[in-house]
């Protein structure tokens, strides 16, 4: 992780040793309930921006020609025929589990959200890089735009392939406006674990749920 991102971590208080250890032992294999599609699971995804970034410029031209690949860490491979993961339903705020983080970025005056939805969905097959376009998930922020996908192999895997044209990057970022800042991020996750993708720019905090298995804020 680059060390000028450290400081979100440690600014929220959101190490993985501050989650409950036995609840999250134990949601980590619960399975989800299987619909005529698939295993169904809840998706929440906070994007957000920094406001203001330390540090010297660097050459965004080129991250900004790499596209909007998916990068991918470990060694996967899929299980049975290939599939296509199938949209289900938004969610609504009544029971989102990331309010409360919402309201402390908004609050810390570094990082400003700029999009919050949640989602239910079946996973896509690992390796077909399938999912759904922010559009589809009810996010229409100026300049970003890009795919969320879910995945499964022998594992769970969540993944964002993004492109966000800022009318106004952070300073400290040495970049012209509307300079077009990429984040392709995939990996394995586990129920209620909080995770991070990670840009010098902007960011995405997301969590994913059995479809059975939301539980109240802050446990």
């Amino acid at each position: 992780m680059d060390a000028r991102i450290a400081p979100l971590r440690l600014t929220l208080g959101l190490a993985a040793g501050a989650l409950i250890a036995g609840t999250l032992a134990a949601a980590q294999e619960t399975p989800a309930p299987v619909s005529a599609g698939g295993t169904v699971y809840n998706i929440e995804v906070i994007v957000f921006r920094a406001t203001g970034v330390p540090g010297g410029a660097e050459n965004w031209s080129a991250e900004a020609g790499a596209g909007t690949r998916s990068i991918v860490a470990g060694d996967e491979s899929a299980s049975g025929s290939a599939q296509v993961g199938h949209f289900v339903a938004m969610l609504p705020a009544s029971v989102w589990q990331l309010t409360e983080l919402d309201n402390r970025l908004r609050a810390s005056g570094t990082y400003v959200p700029v999009a919050h939805v949640a989602w239910s969905q079946t996973a896509s097959s690992w390796g077909t890089r399938a999912g759904f376009a922010l559009q589809r998930l009810g996010i229409n922020v100026q300049g970003l735009s890009g795919t969320v996908f879910l995945e499964r192999g022998q594992f769970l895997h969540l993944g964002v392939s993004l492109a966000y044209a800022m009318p106004s990057p952070p300073p400290g970022l040495g970049a012209a406006p509307d300079t077009p800042f990429t984040l392709n991020e995939s990996r394995r996750v586990h129920f209620y674990e909080r995770n991070y993708f990670d840009h010098p720019a902007f960011g995405v905090i997301a969590l994913v749920t059995p479809l059975q298995g939301v539980r109240a804020p802050g446990r």
